[in-house]
Order: structure tokens, then sequence, then C-alpha cells
């Protein structure tokens, strides 16, 4: 347990309960600061307690609303200008992960816009999880730790000893992390094709690989609107699969969401709470299983400046 002053837990409004448990890991309190609005809508930003000389990590996810981004990065502002030591963004969903290429014509890469902002605001460290597309850490010239949820989820389904197994990637984007799951819970591996018309919107075109008789678990780093996934669930079960499983890490949950997983054939809905959940009405569908262990002792490694590789277990690899 850390007891030294010089570490300081901040957070903005996007996830306070999820930096709560990640001080409470640590043996922290959060430290104070004052994160308001304007009757404009603007946002202000004051640390109220002392942190000159200190190692300051500040947890934000930068789902919507956008004023999440500005908090986050008013914070490092801020607590740059209060002449911290270090400071350290902890970002447990990385949002506009989407935008990371210029795949038509006149479009932002918001992505490496959104790392730029973070970097110039005066951020020294980045910490996230299970980004979309793996090469986002490439966008930061800064120390980046990218963690994986997959010994969250994993666990979680090892405890479920599930006979006939088989691992679903929805989509040619998670197959990395798909064959790391299957490889993990010695399953089989299948992939649905689909095809995207337009944002939010997919069609599933045909399945590589056998999910007759099978229980699946269809695993995506995230869910938006659950049109891809609860497409593949749908089709999965007309191909004789039994029991079927989604576990995503960061629960967007937008428009149709919520309606369209409980219309699904999918028996449970694992996320986890890299993005608050606590102002929805989630059904007994859902299981959230908290990073905040995760996230905490990475935290910890880094303030004692030690290695934080062994935390990498079962992460998606590379080949």
């Amino acid at each position: 347990m850390i007891v030294r002053e010089e570490l300081r837990i901040i957070c903005g409004n996007a996830n306070r309960p999820l930096a709560s448990k990640i001080a409470t890991y640590l043996g922290q309190k959060l430290t104070d600061c004052a994160v308001t609005r304007f009757s404009d809508g603007e946002v202000f930003v004051q640390i109220n307690d002392n942190i000159r000389g200190t190692d300051v990590f500040i947890i934000q996810p930068t789902n919507p609303p956008a004023e999440n981004i500005m908090e986050l990065l008013m914070l490092i502002e801020a607590a740059r200008r209060a002449s911290a030591m270090r400071i350290t963004a902890v970002i447990p969903y990385y949002g506009y992960a989407r935008a990371d290429r210029k795949d038509r014509p006149r479009v932002a890469i918001t992505a490496k816009l959104l790392a730029n902002m973070i970097t110039t605001a005066g951020a020294d460290r980045v910490i996230t999880m299970d980004l979309h597309a793996s090469q986002i850490q490439g966008f930061f010239d800064l120390p980046h730790d990218h963690m994986y949820s997959s010994v969250l989820f994993n666990n979680y389904f090892r405890a479920l000893e599930l006979d006939n197994l088989c691992i679903v990637s929805p989509d040619v984007g998670s197959i990395k992390l798909a064959r790391s799951t299957a490889k993990a819970l010695n399953a089989e591996l299948a992939i649905v094709d689909k095809r995207r018309p337009k944002a939010n919107e997919a069609r599933v075109m045909n399945i590589i690989g056998d999910v007759e008789g099978r229980n699946i678990i269809i695993r995506d780093d995230m869910i938006d609107t659950g049109g891809t996934l609860c497409q593949a669930a749908h089709y999965i079960e007309d191909h004789g699969a039994l029991e079927i499983y989604a576990a995503c890490t960061h629960g967007v949950l937008s428009g149709e969401a919520l309606k369209r997983i409980e219309d699904s054939p999918i028996k449970k809905m694992i996320i986890s709470d890299s993005i608050d959940q606590s102002g929805r009405e989630l059904s007994e569908k859902f299981e959230v299983l908290s990073c905040a262990d995760l996230i905490g002792e990475a935290t910890k490694r880094i303030f004692d400046e030690q290695s934080v590789s062994s935390l990498f277990e079962d992460q998606p690899m590379t080949t």
C-alpha cells in the first residue's frame, strides 16, 4: 500500500467511481479539485491541494461528451502550472480512436489530434487500455503504457468452465484479440466476415470457422451501437451455436445498443468499468468487471519505477 505523500490521484467527472476505486487500491484519497461549469457550459478546473513536486496521475476517459476531453486537458494544464514533478494521463477509454487513419479523402485523423493535444497540454506519460488500434501508441511522443483487460475477461470465463468453446471475432479488426483469447482459454476460433456500408452500420456476409454445437464467446474491444455484435450473435445462433456470451472492454452503448442486446440471443454481456455505467439501468444480462486493480497496480509500479510488463498477461500478440 502506498502511503507516501508524493503520489496524487486526480480525476475529472468522466468516471469518478473508477478513480475512487483506483485510489482505494493505492491506499490514497482523491486529490481535492474543482471541475465545474460556467453558466454557458465552459469548463472550470482548479486543483485545491498543493501538488508541487508530486507524481500526479490524472484519471479521465475521453468518451462523449467532448467536455470530458476538455477536463482532461485542463487538469493536465493545471497540474503543470502547479509545478507537479510528473504528470501521467490515465485514459481507461481512449475516445476518437476509430479515426486512426486517412481511409477516405478529407477526413481528420482524430486519434492523432487527441494525442497531440494531450502532449501539448503537458502530460509526461500516458496509460491506456485496449486501444481500438494498437498503432495509436505510436501517435504519442511520450512513454506509453498500454494495458490489456484480457486477464479480467479470461479469468471470468475460466471460472464458468464452458465446454466445447469457440471464440468469435465479430470482424477482422478484432482477430488478434479473439485469437489471444482462444489461445488463453484453449478454445477454437471463428471470424465473422462483415461489410460496413457506412459508420455505425454493418452487414454480416459470412462466417469463417465452425460454430455449430459450440458455446460461443464473442470478443471485441468495444461496443457502441451494438449493431455489429448483435448481428453476429443472430448469425451465429442461426448456424447452430449453443450459449452465446459477449465480452467487450469498453461499453460505449450509444443509440439503440441496450435494446439490441436485450433482443439478441446473447446470454451474458460482459464489459469493464472503463466507461462509467452508473447513469444507466443495465439489465441482469450485463456483467461489469472492474479494471481498477489492474490500472491501480500499473500506477503503483510506475510510481515505484518498477516494471509493468508482468501485467501484460494474456495480451493480444502480433503473430
